[in-house]
């Protein structure tokens, strides 16, 4: 079993409703990440940018995506994690992909919809977590608004690392840094958040602020520009944070309802 994991949070401006620009951006950067990283994670819709129009994303450019983090996960040598517009069986997803370097992939489908933005009337939400286990860690991947819905992130599942990927804007991004935090102390495990900067087509302005939170709440990398920011996790901090703090013993017993 692996006792360190070392992650890669890419920050970067997104080109609006561009898969093949943004999948070029990420190819180039991805390419700069060190050799040694095991987990490369992008924003939320890293290929399109925060879109309210995902009929207009052809079916395929999921499908070129899946292809296109396939080839460098391998290439790289480590996982890619990121959100992008998936179209499934007539129904919009805003899906996260999990992809391994030897072809395994798995999913999660956001769960809370951003009410505000009119998500809810575009896209279907999920209904279902993903605990994916890579190299002895196991990540509970989420995205963005699922931030704000401390039940649903909840550890009751045994997870290491939460990962959010988001387009989290700047009029609301100390709400972001306020609930990584929180959410790192309460469930006793590292918080990983990656954001977007620049300017969306619908005037909307994005800070960055990725960073890491380990499980006591400190944080351990963070940015406001864009790049590419690289830590280590290790098992022994969790177990060590745990055994010392049996906290996540004491927590409530629920089930969600609906």
């Amino acid at each position: 079993m692996e006792e360190s994991l070392k992650i890669a949070l890419i920050q970067a401006p997104l080109v609006w409703e561009n898969p093949d620009g943004n999948r070029a951006v990420f190819a180039k950067k991805i390419a700069s990440v060190s050799a040694d990283v095991d987990v490369i994670i992008l924003p939320e819709m890293f290929t399109t940018g925060f879109t309210m129009f995902p009929d207009q994303i052809p079916p395929s450019e999921a499908q070129a995506t899946v292809q296109w983090m396939k080839e460098l996960s391998h290439a790289s040598n480590a996982a890619i994690v990121g959100s992008i517009v998936y179209r499934e069986d007539a129904k919009n997803y805003n899906r996260l992909l999990f992809v391994a370097p030897d072809g395994g992939m798995s999913s999660y489908d956001k769960r809370h919809t951003f009410t505000l933005a009119g998500e809810h009337e575009k896209y279907t939400a999920g209904k279902e977590h993903l605990l994916e286990t890579y190299k002895g860690f196991t990540f509970c991947p989420l995205i963005c608004y699922d931030l704000r819905f401390p039940v649903w992130s909840r550890n009751t599942m045994e997870y290491d690392v939460l990962i959010y990927v988001a387009n989290w804007p700047k009029t609301r991004i100390a709400a972001w840094d306020t609930l990584l935090k929180a959410r790192a102390i309460e469930n006793m495990a590292y918080c990983v958040g990656v954001n977007r900067v620049g300017a969306d087509a619908n005037g909307h302005g994005y800070p960055g602020h990725s960073s890491v939170y380990d499980a006591l709440g400190e944080q351990l990398v963070f940015s406001e520009e864009e790049g590419i920011l690289e830590v280590t996790l290790y098992r022994k901090h969790i177990s060590d944070t745990r055994n010392k703090l049996p906290f996540l013993a004491d927590r409530d017993a629920f089930s969600l309802l609906g």
